[in-house]
């Protein structure tokens, strides 16, 4: 008796569907440092970067910069929007040469009703996102910033997804690293040339994260301060 054929089960493409989604869908390309929004902007739309990578900053009353997030190819922002929010919080700026797709709040609200998957998709990041809020703000209370940068590097370096771990581009800069982790520049740049003496990282035009930063953070090296 012969064996039923296996089913073949496509998986869900974003950029598929959003090509073909109609009306309130806008494809936007940006250069290197263009702004996407800024804060206090009308929010009326959702955001979905196909290529590039883009940095979430917010400004303060003294007009202080700090990036609070760095999001890449395959994940949403201006979500807030579909929550109520009337005015960004932040301002989004591109990291490198972008493709932006642009979905306005009512398309964004129906293609989540019409299609299953996608609503899938969206529901993760939203939930990967809020995970990745919480350890961010355990990690400022109670990890000291050598812990804060080991921690970040390994995130950018993609270590704990699918694929291998991928090396950081030089266009995320000390500055971004110690707004992320809310300490200064040169303390930045005291425990990056640590970690690389120490074998955790390597210059070679990109920064290289080497398994043995995720093995000391662990395992609560000593290398790595509990403590400031």
């Amino acid at each position: 008796m012969s064996k039923p054929a296996k089913k073949s089960f496509k998986a869900f493409d974003p950029t598929s569907f959003l090509a073909n989604l109609g009306p309130g869908k806008t494809s936007l390309n940006f250069r290197t440092g263009q702004t996407v929004y800024a804060q206090g902007d009308l929010a009326e739309s959702v955001f979905y970067i196909q290529e590039g990578k883009v940095k979430l900053i917010v400004v303060s009353k003294e007009g202080k910069e700090a990036v609070v997030a760095i999001l890449e190819a395959g994940q949403f922002f201006g979500e807030g929007c579909l929550n109520g929010q009337r005015l960004r919080i932040a301002t989004t700026k591109t990291m490198e040469d972008s493709h932006i797709v642009a979905i306005t709040k009512t398309a964004m609200i129906a293609a989540i009703a019409s299609e299953p998957k996608f609503s899938e998709l969206f529901m993760g990041y939203l939930l990967t996102r809020n995970n990745r809020i919480e350890e961010d703000l355990i990690d400022q209370l109670f990890n000291s910033s050598e812990r804060r940068l080991a921690r970040l590097l390994l995130l950018l370096a993609n270590f704990g997804n699918e694929g291998r771990p991928q090396p950081i581009d030089t266009n995320i800069s000390q500055e971004i690293l110690a707004d992320m982790i809310g300490t200064t520049r040169s303390r930045v740049s005291f425990f990056m040339n640590k970690f690389r003496k120490l074998g955790f990282i390597s210059y070679n035009g990109k920064i290289e994260v080497h398994h043995s930063l995720l093995h000391a953070v662990l395992h609560e090296k000593p290398h790595l301060k509990a403590e400031e």
